[in-house]
């Protein structure tokens, strides 16, 4: 969601990755709860961050405390955010409840990078 929402925020004015320390299926719950705003995630994939070996990264935002523990060392130059959000995969097994989690993930995603994550890395270019 996050990569979505960052691509949303910010068009072409970054290039966006994402990639995950356990890269899974792109939940069904994140591609319903990405419809609802009108952003298209279901051919997305999960990605490894070995899939990015190579690539010169500016920015590396975890999003959850077990990638921010697991994530690999990347070169001098980068710089390493971490801001942790509910796995709303973990919500409770009602449906409802579980549509509501990733609903008020997605929100809380959308708020940080328009709020903070954006205005902090257009002040560095």
């Amino acid at each position: 969601m996050a990569e979505a929402l960052l691509k949303q925020i910010c068009g072409d004015e970054f290039d966006v990755y994402s990639a995950g320390t356990h890269p899974w299926v792109v939940r069904p719950g994140a591609i319903e709860a990405m419809a609802e705003i009108g952003i298209d995630i279901s051919e997305n994939r999960s990605k490894s961050v070995n899939e990015l070996a190579g690539k010169q990264i500016d920015f590396v935002l975890t999003v959850c405390d077990s990638a921010r523990e697991e994530c690999p060392v990347f070169p001098a130059g980068t710089n390493q955010i971490h801001h942790a959000f509910e796995d709303p995969v973990y919500a409770e097994s009602d449906l409802e409840a579980r549509r509501a989690a990733f609903r008020r993930v997605r929100d809380q995603i959308r708020a940080y990078l328009e709020e903070e994550f954006v205005p902090m890395i257009r002040r560095e270019f």
